[in-house]
C-alpha cells in the first residue's frame, strides 16, 4: 500500500502519478469559501465538519489570501461557520468542542489579519453579522464560561483560555477591539477566579488566566467603566488572592532562576576566562550578554492586583514558598511548618521561606540593571511604579518594617570594576524594607550614565522618600546602613553637576536635585525620630561636613542659574532655598573643626575627632523649620501614567498574540486525551 504524505492540507500518494489529493477537511473548507451555502447539497455538512481534525494553517492562510471584496462575497458562509462553531461548543462530544474552539481561533485571527486597516465593527460584521452579534457573543461567552467552570478536561479549559487570549489580543491596541464590548457585558471574571482558587486548575491554567485578567482590566480603562476593574478591586477571597499571588510568584521566580543559570554559565565559561586574561575592563560588556526575556505581562498583573485591590497587599507577605534546589514548591506560609516537619530538607542556603515580595525584589534587581533595552526599561519603570504603590500603603509598610519578619534577600548587583561581588552567605536577615532600600541604592549607584534615565531616578527617590515618611510618622527606628544611601545621593549630585551642560539639554535636573536635597532635609529635621541611634544622627552631620565641597558646588551652580533670567531660574531658586539648613550645618561646624585642629596641632582629623566637635557644638546650631518635607503627592495612574500603560499593554498584546502560535493550539494532546471516547 502506497504511503501517504501530508503537506499544507494536501495528501500525496508516493506513486508514479504524483497527483496531489486534498484531505477531506480542506475540501470542506474550500466549499465554505464558495458563495453557495455548503449545507444545501450536504445537509450533514456542519455536523461532519466538526468531526474532522482542524487544519489551522490552511484555514487561516485561506482567509488571509482573500482580498476584502472576495471576503465580503462569502460573508454569509463565514457567519454561518462562526454560528455553527458556537453551537458545537454545547455538544457532548468533546472532539466537536475541540474542533469548534480551534476553528474559532483560526476564524478570528484570519479575518482580523484581512481587516487590519478597518474598524472593529467591520470585523464583527464579517464574523457574525451586526444583527446576530449580540446573541452570538452571549452564547459564545456563556459556553466558554461553562467549559472553564466545569470539572471536565483540563486540555479543553486550556483551549478555551487560548481562544479568549486570541480574542483579546487580535488587535495591538486592545481598546480598539470592539468585540471586547461583548466580553465586558458577558463577564467571565468569576470563571477566572475559580481557576485561580482551585489548585489543580491553577497549576494547569493559572498563568493564562492571570495574563487574560490583566489584559481585560486594561480595556478602555480610562474611557468607560470596566467591570473587570470594579470586580478585581473588591475581591476578598483569600484562596483566590493567594492563588493569583502564587501564579505571579512562580512566573517571576522562573525568570530569576533562568537568569541565575545563565549568569553561572557565563562565570564558568568563556567570559570568565577572558576576564581573567585581560582584567576586568570588559566585565560590563560580558554582563550585558546575559539576557533573559522579560515578562511584562505577569508584571502588569502584579501591578493591577497591588494597585486596584487593597486586600492583595496582604498576599505580598502571606504567600510563601520553599525554594528547593531540585524543584520549586509554592506553599502558603501557614503550611510551611507542616511541610518542614514532614520532609527532610537539605542544609542548603537555597532552601528557605520566602514570599512574593522577595521574588519581586529579586526580579526587579535583575531587570533594573540594564535600562538600555526598551523591554527592560519598561519593566524597570513598572517595577518602580509597583514599589511606589507598596511604599504608599500602610499595611505594606507595617510588614516591610516589622522587626519580627526578617529575611535574607539576595539581590542581583551589577558587576562594577571598583567593587567586589558580595558573598551570598554573608547576607544578614533584616526587615524587608532594608532590601527595598538596598535596591534603590543599587539603582542610584549604577545608572549614572550618558543616557541618563531621569524618570526612573525620580521614581527611585520618591520610593525612598515615602518609606522615610512612614518611618517618621510611626517613629520606626530602622537599623540600616544609612551611610550607603547618603553616599549614593551625594555621588548622584556630583554627577548632575559634572554633567550639567549635557543633562540640561534633555532634562530639568533641578527637580531631581531638589528631591535629593530634601531627603537630606528630612534626615536633618526629623532624623532624631527615626534614625536608630544618636550616633547615626552624628554620622549624618559627619557625611554632610565631609562632603561639604559637593554641597558648596551645588549651591554655586543653582545660585548662578537662579540669578540669571534663563529658563531654569525658578527651578534653581527652589534648590537654593532648600539648601539653607545644609549650608547652615557646614558654615557652623567647619570653622569649629578648623579651630579644633589648630588648637590641637592636628593636620588631619579622624572621624571620631570630627564627631567629638559635632557633638560638642549642637547647642549653638540654628536651623530653619522647613514645611512639607514629610508630605508627598500620591500615585495617580490616569493623570500621569496613561500613555505609558497604553504603550505597555500594546506591547504585551503583540507578544501574547505572537506566542499563540499554531503549535500551542495543536490537537495532538487533546485527541490523545479523548481517544477512549467511542
Amino acid at each position: 500500500m502506497a504511503q501517504v504524505e501530508k503537506r499544507g492540507g494536501l495528501l500525496r500518494k508516493s506513486s508514479a502519478s504524483k497527483k496531489p489529493l486534498k484531505e477531506k477537511v480542506v475540501l470542506m473548507y474550500d466549499e465554505i469559501f464558495m458563495t453557495e451555502d455548503p449545507s444545501k447539497c450536504s445537509p450533514r455538512f456542519w455536523e461532519e465538519l466538526f468531526l474532522m481534525k482542524v487544519n489551522l494553517e490552511y484555514l487561516e492562510g485561506k482567509l488571509e489570501s482573500l482580498d476584502g471584496e472576495e471576503l465580503m462575497k462569502i460573508k454569509d458562509n463565514i457567519n454561518c461557520l462562526f454560528q455553527h462553531c458556537i453551537q458545537a461548543l454545547g455538544e457532548e462530544h468533546p472532539i466537536r468542542v475541540v474542533n469548534a474552539l480551534q476553528t474559532l481561533c483560526a476564524l478570528i485571527r484570519g479575518v482580523h489579519q484581512k481587516n487590519k486597516s478597518t474598524s472593529g465593527f467591520d470585523i464583527i460584521n464579517m464574523l457574525m453579522g451586526f444583527d446576530k452579534a449580540e446573541l452570538c457573543m452571549k452564547n459564545l461567552m456563556e459556553s466558554l464560561d461553562s467549559l472553564l467552570c466545569a470539572e471536565g478536561s483540563e486540555s479543553l479549559k486550556s483551549l478555551c483560555l487560548k481562544l479568549l487570549l486570541c480574542l483579546v489580543t487580535v488587535t495591538d491596541n486592545i481598546s480598539q477591539n470592539t468585540i471586547l464590548e461583548y466580553v465586558m457585558i458577558n463577564s467571565i471574571f468569576e470563571a477566572i477566579l475559580q481557576i485561580l482558587s482551585h489548585p489543580p486548575s491553577r497549576r494547569e491554567h493559572g498563568y493564562d488566566a492571570v495574563v487574560l485578567l490583566a489584559l481585560l482590566v486594561n480595556y478602555r480603562k480610562y474611557e468607560s467603566v470596566n467591570p473587570y476593574i470594579v470586580k478585581l478591586s473588591i475581591v476578598d477571597d483569600e484562596a483566590t488572592l493567594n492563588g493569583m499571588g502564587l501564579v505571579i510568584a512562580q512566573a517571576l521566580s522562573e525568570y530569576n532562576r533562568q537568569y541565575k543559570d545563565k549568569e553561572e554559565e557565563h562565570q564558568s565559561g568563556f567570559f570568565s576566562a577572558l576576564t581573567n586574561m585581560v582584567g576586568s575592563m570588559f566585565i560590563a560588556d560580558a554582563h550585558e550578554k546575559i539576557s533573559v526575556q522579560t515578562n511584562e505581562a505577569i508584571l502588569l498583573a502584579l501591578y493591577e492586583a497591588v494597585h486596584l485591590n487593597r486586600n492583595f497587599i496582604t498576599v505580598l507577605a502571606q504567600v510563601g514558598y520553599i525554594k528547593n534546589p531540585i524543584s520549586y514548591r509554592f506553599i502558603p506560609l501557614k503550611s510551611i511548618s507542616v511541610f518542614i516537619s514532614s520532609v527532610e530538607l537539605p542544609l542548603d542556603a537555597d532552601v528557605q521561606t520566602s514570599n512574593l515580595l522577595i521574588t519581586f525584589l529579586k526580579y526587579s534587581s535583575i531587570v533594573m540593571q540594564d535600562t538600555k533595552d526598551e523591554h527592560r526599561l519598561h519593566s524597570g519603570k513598572l517595577c518602580l511604579i509597583i514599589l511606589t504603590c507598596i511604599a504608599e500603603d500602610q499595611y505594606a509598610n507595617a510588614f516591610l518594617h516589622d522587626d519580627n519578619m526578617n529575611f535574607r534577600v539576595n539581590l542581583h548587583r551589577m558587576p562594577m570594576r571598583h567593587r567586589k561581588k558580595a558573598a551570598d552567605k554573608n547576607l544578614p536577615c533584616r526587615p524587608l524594607v532594608c532590601a527595598v532600600l538596598d535596591l534603590m541604592v543599587e539603582f542610584i549607584v549604577t545608572h549614572m550614565m550618558k543616557e541618563f534615565p531621569m524618570d526612573l531616578y525620580i521614581r527611585c527617590i520618591q520610593v525612598v522618600h515615602k518609606l522615610l515618611c512612614y518611618q517618621k510618622k510611626c517613629r520606626v527606628r530602622l537599623h540600616y546602613t544609612w551611610r550607603e544611601l547618603w553616599s549614593a545621593l551625594i555621588n548622584l549630585l556630583k554627577f548632575l553637576m559634572s554633567n550639567e551642560t549635557v543633562l540640561l539639554a534633555k532634562h530639568n535636573i533641578f527637580t531631581l536635585a531638589l528631591m535629593i536635597v530634601n531627603l537630606f532635609n528630612m534626615f536633618i529635621t526629623y532624623g532624631d525620630t527615626f534614625l536608630p541611634t544618636p550616633s547615626s544622627y552624628d554620622e549624618l552631620y559627619y557625611e554632610i561636613i565631609r562632603m561639604h565641597q559637593s554641597f558648596d558646588n551645588l549651591y554655586s551652580m543653582v545660585l548662578r542659574l537662579s540669578t540669571n533670567a534663563g529658563q531654569w531660574k525658578e527651578a534653581a531658586s527652589k534648590v537654593t532655598h532648600a539648601l539653607v539648613n545644609i549650608r547652615a550645618i557646614i558654615n557652623h561646624f567647619n570653622p569649629k573643626i578648623e579651630s579644633y585642629a589648630a588648637v590641637n596641632h592636628i593636620s588631619q582629623l579622624s572621624e571620631e575627632q570630627v564627631l567629638e566637635v559635632v557633638r560638642a557644638n549642637y547647642d549653638t546650631l540654628t536651623l530653619k523649620l522647613q514645611d512639607g518635607l514629610d508630605q508627598y503627592e500620591r500615585y495617580s495612574e490616569q493623570h500621569k501614567e496613561a500613555a505609558f500603560f497604553k504603550e505597555l499593554v500594546r506591547s504585551i498584546s503583540t507578544n501574547v498574540r505572537r506566542n499563540l502560535a499554531f503549535h500551542t493550539l495543536s490537537q495532538e494532546v487533546l485527541l490523545k486525551e479523548f481517544s477512549t471516547i467511542s
